[in-house]
């Protein structure tokens, strides 16, 4: 059955038994982001959001439909058909309080694909500099790298895969040459024999010195996202860009 997020934010964990005793304000019945991040960074160090590495995945927005797969003990594991996952062809699968999601009465359409042009994506994407990286994150209360690339494009009604190795085989993703890119374009870091890990946003065509801009979330318990000159450890990893053209 189809159900919907009814509070502001719900996140998605790995497990029921993921969220730690300082967790407690994301997964209360009404959870409270504000407080939550207010103790992740009581202690001023970056540890406790580090700590959230292999509990929280994603995050949905209110009124955002998921499918329930199972339930346990006041908690369901749910698909999320508008945040797509090769790991699940539902939807991006995860767990989630019982009490954060209410019956559809009817199915839940996805957005419309509005006019757009990659211009208005960055721009969208831009609003968010400054805003702290948080893992998992899909809401105004945090993003991470892979976040702020889906939530730009959703809210011009583009649906884009969820994670970055996603979004890097998307099969609607064309390919673009390095030395080709343009803003708005998507840039994509691997480590050598691994799998896509960060992505960002072409934010300036390249120059003659061959210096990249990029706006991106760059992981990190203290790291909020920036529009920089892309750093020489990050040029070393870029492996690929690619564009996502109006449908």
């Amino acid at each position: 059955m189809t159900h919907q997020v009814k509070v502001s934010v719900a996140t998605v964990w790995t497990s029921p038994e993921a969220p730690r005793d300082l967790d407690a304000a994301a997964v209360a019945d009404e959870p409270d982001p504000v407080a939550w991040l207010a103790v992740l960074d009581a202690e001023g160090t970056a540890e406790r959001r580090l700590g959230l590495h292999g509990r929280t995945l994603t995050q949905l927005a209110r009124g955002e439909p998921v499918e329930v797969l199972e339930e346990r003990a006041g908690w369901v594991r749910v698909a999320a058909p508008w945040q797509t996952s090769s790991a699940n062809a539902g939807g991006y699968p995860g767990w989630v309080r019982r009490a954060h999601l209410a019956p559809a009465d009817e199915p839940v359409p996805a957005p419309e694909e509005a006019a757009w042009s990659p211009d208005d994506v960055l721009r969208g994407a831009r609003e968010h500099v400054g805003l702290r990286y948080l893992w998992g994150g899909t809401s105004p209360w945090g993003l991470d790298c892979s976040g702020l690339v889906h939530i730009a494009y959703r809210r011009l009604g583009r649906l884009v895969p969820r994670d970055a190795f996603d979004q890097a085989a998307a099969p609607d993703l064309a390919p673009v040459p390095l030395d080709a890119v343009r803003p708005g374009d998507l840039y994509f870091f691997a480590r050598p024999g691994e799998r896509v890990y960060h992505v960002g946003f072409v934010a300036r065509p390249v120059d003659v010195d061959g210096e990249r801009w990029m706006l991106h979330a760059p992981e990190g318990g203290n790291a909020a996202i920036e529009e920089a000159p892309m750093s020489a450890e990050r040029r070393g990893r870029l492996v690929a860009a690619g564009r996502f053209s109006p449908r």
